[in-house]
């Protein structure tokens, strides 16, 4: 079992030995190169379990935290005309949403993990891939997909799911 390799060269090991260290503060931390790769590992794992959960349940009725209406209702008072469809990363990183953003993360910080490394899809129509994915943290992937799925952008995922599902031949 020691020999079982993750991902470029981290082992179940390893895997064990970087969830502890996962939860400790990331100041103590350089460029350490062994815990990048575990926090993208998490981002992934996080990233796969969602996506997995808007393909299964409507996302109408999912609920992400327990502060789901507060954090929507935020988040449109803040960011009333932000496209969540096809998200565009320099509108959600820029100098100037980095201040809107700031505002509304410090309303979140006492929330658990609300700062964690998160991995968000660019377009809703798509799945996580490199080339549709980008880190945002917690709160903010909170955020857009809760207005992602009260909206009504994710429902495209759980409908394919069920069309899939179903066995058209008489």
């Amino acid at each position: 079992m020691n020999n079982m390799t993750v991902a470029n060269g981290v082992g179940a090991a390893e895997l064990s030995v970087g969830a502890s260290l996962l939860s400790r503060p990331a100041d103590e931390y350089g460029n350490d190169g062994k815990v990048e790769m575990m926090w993208a590992i998490k981002a992934y794992e996080h990233a796969e379990i969602y996506f997995n959960l808007i393909c299964s349940v409507d996302p109408k009725l999912l609920r992400l935290t327990p502060h789901d209406d507060k954090i929507y209702k935020e988040f449109r008072r803040l960011f009333p005309d932000l496209q969540i469809e096809v998200l565009d990363e320099e509108d959600v990183k820029n100098d100037s949403s980095k201040i809107k953003w700031r505002r509304f993360c410090d309303l979140y910080k006492n929330m658990e993990n609300y700062n964690f490394g998160t991995l968000i899809r660019k377009d809703v129509h798509g799945d996580y891939n490199e080339s549709n994915s980008f880190i945002v943290i917690r709160i903010q992937f909170y955020a857009i997909e809760l207005a992602r799925n009260r909206e009504g952008l994710n429902d495209i995922h759980f409908i394919n799911n069920i069309y899939d599902k179903v066995d058209f031949e008489p």
